[in-house]
């Protein structure tokens, strides 16, 4: 580590309230820019009625139905999210909260995974082209930056996505000096191997704050070569229990924002806390995505001509692995209520491709 300053039948409407399992913590009250956020939504209605879910589509931590994805993690696309009058949500794992009226992504410890990796999720990814019945790796589909030999050919050159978010779980056992212990990831950009961004959230359990950051993987031709560079936003992204609390980070519960926007081949990162407040803070990066990153020019390829597509929702990056010297987290699957489980609720969610 490197680190720089269903395809199953349509489900039935059913609008859930926020887990039975808290953290002890008291929950932030809301902001006053939560509010507004919130008074645009309907707790009511699924969360394709409150957001623009037309070009996503959801993977859950649940065994699939159906005869072609037998043995794997639930899909859910983007015309069952947005089916009329039956738009899909999952009472544990995909839901509207009955109160604030924010989308809920939430995934355990252990369950189905996509083949890749060993982390449940619940989480989106976007798919320009939903005509093309899920052909994930055609241009039409993924976008690309401009620097790309065959830029027009993508379903868009660039994008943007924004987001305002409140972390409200993260699993409480595991492995703390391994990164993924007590951790999610809250968004990303996946390229065809490798991620040019992902948006951690991590709490130590007896820490009353939280860090927030982001990673950046070098492109490299050899997958062995591959590590990913850490950028502290709020908090360090190497804490463990032993550490001071960090208070410049984030409470669970508490709102925060981010906004990914792709200006030529530059990727524009903007995270802000306290919203509107007197005490509101922003912390800016960039990133040109068509060279290879600062300093490590020997291995990074760049993402100059690769494809990629944007992931929002609660990627929970605690498994109960032991091997890998990075990711096996050694966390414990003994359920929701004693805290084994991760939960995000997300108040504002715009893809602008």
């Amino acid at each position: 580590m490197k680190t720089l300053a269903i395809s199953c039948a349509v489900a039935a409407l059913v609008v859930s309230g926020a887990s039975s399992a808290t953290s002890s913590q008291v929950k932030p009250a809301p902001s006053e820019y939560q509010k507004q956020l919130m008074a645009k939504l309907d707790p009511t209605k699924a969360p394709s009625e409150n957001f623009d879910m037309k070009k996503w589509k959801i993977n859950l931590p649940i065994p699939d139905l159906t005869e072609a994805r037998k043995g794997k993690e639930m899909e859910i696309t983007a015309a069952q999210l947005n089916y009329v009058n039956y738009p899909y949500v999952h009472p544990e794992w995909f839901y509207t909260d009955s109160e604030t009226g924010a989308m809920v992504f939430a995934a355990p410890n252990t369950g189905p995974t996509t083949p890749n990796s060993k982390n449940t999720r619940s989480e989106l990814r976007a798919m320009l082209d939903v005509n093309e019945a899920y052909q994930y790796k055609a241009p039409a589909t993924n976008f690309a930056i401009e620097s790309h030999n065959n830029a027009a050919a993508f379903g868009a050159v660039g994008g943007r996505l924004t987001a305002a978010l409140t972390v409200d779980a993260v699993s409480k056992s595991g492995n703390d000096t391994k990164m993924g212990a007590h951790a999610v990831v809250i968004g990303q950009i996946h390229g065809s191997n490798n991620e040019p961004l992902k948006i951690y959230y991590r709490k130590m359990p007896n820490h009353t704050h939280g860090s927030i950051f982001g990673n950046y993987e070098i492109n490299p031709k050899d997958k062995k070569d591959r590590f990913d560079i850490s950028h502290d936003v709020f908090g360090k992204h190497d804490l463990t229990k032993a550490d001071a609390n960090p208070d410049d980070g984030i409470l669970l519960g508490e709102l925060v924002s981010y906004d990914v926007n792709f200006i030529g081949n530059v990727m524009h990162l903007t995270f802000t806390s306290n919203i509107g407040e007197t005490d509101e803070k922003e912390v800016k990066f960039a990133v040109d995505l068509s060279k290879p990153y600062p300093g490590e020019e020997a291995l990074d390829t760049s993402y100059a001509q690769d494809w990629m597509y944007f992931k929002a929702g609660a990627y929970n990056q605690c498994n109960q692995g032991t091997k890998n010297p990075i990711w096996g987290t050694a966390c414990t699957n003994k359920g929701i209520e004693a805290g084994d489980y991760t939960q995000v609720s997300f108040y504002k969610l715009v893809l602008e491709q």
